[in-house]
């Protein structure tokens, strides 16, 4: 007998609010903070500091943060933007298996992943591979996303088959695609980059202690680019970003070693997030705007930020490549 199932693919990217007024940021800050893989204090104490302090403040902020990158045209975050128009590019990709459908979520906010496994099952798909858009693993992000898929799977009574898309943080398809892009970028600017720091997002030092490989991931990312790229160490930096609270973050941070250049007599520099998949508020909000304007004002003279590889051909590919390695014996 004949195999009818489908097989669905599922990119997951961390999540959006739906808007950037207060009550949609309070909504999204409140889901995002409440899970114990990102904030792993409890009680009382974390649950008045949560609402009491940082529900009450931080929408405003952070709302206005989201407002300086928003999508006007389609009123939604860049992150949700993109992310679509990955799942729309592979989809395309996958138009001769009329077995295999491409769909996306969101860890928080929507469309959910809750959502988006059921409408995959529905769809006859009894076999999802998922493809969590983080290149190195943590638990504060691809683990999570893991989490909610098995509290879906453990409401359903016909589960389907799961696979999922390992940490590509080393795979030599991304290293090349993120040197291609560093090369092709550095090739439209009118001056030559001095040095270029490369921003992965931070994590609690405490993470990394209980067993958390991310730190080792991230090293391993920067190490594999530089030899891609032919740089000495100190052609490429590793720093960490968006840290925040007063817990210790790895480090070195990512705008303090912009100004630290730009007082040891740095001119020129670019910035690139090897962490990313797809550009958001981290990137275009946090990067394209504070760490270019700190450095500026700190004595340099030109900063230009490359942009995550996202939507581009280049992308697209790599990401066939990883979802094709992944799906022997079911397409």
């Amino acid at each position: 007998m004949a195999d009818t199932g489908k097989t669905g693919i599922l990119l997951i990217n961390l999540g959006t609010p739906e808007a950037t007024d207060y009550r949609s940021m309070r909504r999204y800050l409140k889901q995002f903070l409440s899970d114990k893989r990102v904030v792993e204090s409890s009680g009382p104490i974390w649950w008045l500091v949560l609402n009491g302090i940082i529900l009450r403040k931080r929408p405003k902020t952070s709302g206005r943060a989201y407002d300086l990158i928003w999508n006007r045209e389609l009123d939604e975050s860049p992150l949700k933007t993109v992310t679509r128009s990955q799942a729309d590019a592979l989809a395309k990709m996958f138009e001769g298996k009329a077995n295999v459908v491409v769909d996306w979520a969101m860890r928080y906010g929507k469309p959910s992943i809750d959502d988006v496994l059921q409408r995959l099952t529905d769809q006859g798909c009894d076999r999802i591979l998922l493809f969590p858009l983080y290149p190195q693993y943590s638990g504060a992000t691809t683990g999570t996303a893991m989490d909610n898929v098995f509290d879906v799977l453990k409401t359903m009574r016909h589960q389907p088959a799961i696979r999922s898309v390992a940490p590509y943080y080393d795979h030599p398809a991304h290293i090349k695609t993120l040197a291609d892009s560093i090369r092709a970028h550095h090739a439209t600017l009118e001056w030559e980059p001095e040095v270029t720091i490369a921003s992965l997002h931070g994590l609690p030092v405490d993470f990394v202690k209980k067993g958390d490989p991310y730190q080792d991931q991230c090293e391993a990312t920067v190490a594999k680019l530089r030899e891609e790229l032919g740089f000495p160490d100190w052609k490429l930096l590793l720093t960490y970003q968006s840290r925040s609270g007063r817990t210790e973050w790895l480090t070195p941070d990512t705008e303090e070693t912009a100004i630290g250049l730009a007082h040891d007599g740095i001119k020129n520099l670019t910035i690139i997030a090897p962490g990313f998949a797809t550009d958001c508020i981290e990137t275009l909000e946090e990067l394209h705007i504070r760490a270019v304007d700190a450095f500026l004002k700190a004595g340099g003279q030109n900063c230009s930020v490359i942009p995550c590889l996202n939507d581009s051909t280049d992308s697209i590919n790599m990401l066939k490549t990883l979802i094709d390695s992944n799906l022997h014996g079911w397409v």
